[in-house]
């Protein structure tokens, strides 16, 4: 197998390399960007008046790991969505946005080495850039597994070889999965956690997404890992308030484990954290406590699913998202199929071989096209039309 080992062997990240591959060229209709995760959705209507109220906070140095009341907030949500008591004082802390922590947790957490020996991260291929550039921070193996058709689009880390598993400090995992939209199961969780168990490795769940869902509501890393009586420090789970709230420019998220490893990140974010604002704060935690906005933006996505399916379910390889609000569409080669769409429609879409590494000659990504389903509804069912009739007609 053949893995980065330096920042240097990482291609430039996904939408630089976007620009290159598009902009030199005019696009051939009424341009339409579904390229970016960015949620379109309105925020709630009381953001703007608390923070108004809190404006003087912004003279302050806000506290590093959260306010007492946006940690409660943030515990009492994780009681009521997954059924588990999670100190608010030992296990949780503020985030600016999950993309610090998701970074910051690998620096926090990865040994120098496992069993004597340079130390593993697992991901899956395609996934989140900032889970290779974490690992490659701490010099860190990172190890992409290949999360497509074959596989449910979830990777198979209990697949891998013995010497692989046994230097393996951290798997992360993303479900709803970005770009698939697939869902871990509660069986695939319990399998994960049991492997880590095994292994002695610690999962870092990445549920930006799990807000964002057809049916069933997605099951959560920390729900299972109590669940099995896992050990309390074997699964950090991520999240924050861009999807769910529809907030991205809020930056705001948490983390949450075992005590002994946040222990470790608050010691890490004292000296090199970025806290979040304290009015944005006090907007986070009316954010946590109220669902009644969350359920009216699911119920809009829903329609989006909806109509991606009616516009798309005869495409060959389509596979509906069971969450999230990103189409993972089967095409023959991801960048010709991204400038044909821009060249011929004006709809700029994200080529899956960006989202992914090539290993052993295979890019999971190469033969995918990412399209995120944010922009209002008659806009999204214009660009997934124009989409269809100009890659699959």
């Amino acid at each position: 197998m053949t893995y980065p080992t330096r920042f240097s062997d990482l291609p430039d990240y996904a939408f630089p390399r976007l620009r290159t591959l598009l902009d030199a060229h005019e696009p051939g209709g009424e341009r339409l960007d579904m390229t970016i995760g960015e949620p379109k959705h309105g925020f709630p209507g009381w953001v703007s008046q608390i923070i108004a109220d809190n404006i003087d906070g912004f003279g302050k140095y806000p506290p590093n790991d959260g306010t007492p009341e946006l940690r409660a907030a943030i515990s009492g949500w994780i009681a009521r969505r997954y059924g588990v008591q999670v100190d608010a004082d030992t296990r949780i802390m503020a985030l600016n946005g999950t993309r610090e922590g998701l970074f910051n947790a690998c620096v926090a957490l990865c040994p120098e080495q496992v069993r004597g020996q340079r130390p593993v991260v697992l991901m899956p291929n395609p996934f989140y850039q900032v889970y290779a550039v974490a690992a490659l921070a701490v010099g860190a193996e990172p190890v992409f597994v290949p999360a497509g058709p074959e596989t449910g689009f979830l990777p198979d880390y209990a697949a891998l070889p013995a010497d692989v598993l046994n230097r393996v400090a951290i798997a992360y995992l993303c479900s709803p999965a970005n770009p698939q939209g697939t869902v871990a199961s509660r069986d695939y969780w319990r399998g994960l956690i049991g492997l880590a168990e095994k292994h002695g490795f610690q999962v870092f769940a990445d549920e930006c997404y799990s807000e964002i869902y057809r049916d069933a509501a997605p099951v959560g890393a920390l729900d299972v890992a109590a669940e099995l009586g896992a050990d309390p420090e074997r699964v950090v789970i991520f999240n924050s308030l861009s999807k769910r709230s529809n907030l991205p420019g809020l930056r705001s998220g948490f983390v949450a484990g075992g005590s002994g490893s946040m222990a470790r990140i608050k010691r890490l974010r004292a000296y090199a954290g970025a806290p979040v604002a304290l009015p944005l704060q006090r907007v986070s935690e009316r954010a946590w406590g109220d669902e009644d906005h969350v359920v009216a933006s699911r119920a809009l996505y829903r329609e989006k699913f909806a109509i991606a399916d009616s516009i798309l379910g005869d495409v060959p390889g389509y596979v509906p998202p069971h969450g999230g609000f990103l189409l993972w569409l089967p095409v023959d080669d991801s960048e010709a199929a991204a400038l044909k769409l821009w060249q011929q429609t004006g709809v700029r879409v994200l080529p899956g071989a960006y989202l992914s590494r090539e290993v052993d000659g295979y890019n999971p990504g190469k033969t995918f096209i990412r399209v995120a389903m944010v922009a209002p509804k008659e806009e999204m069912q214009r660009g997934l039309i124009q989409l269809r009739d100009c890659l699959y007609r």
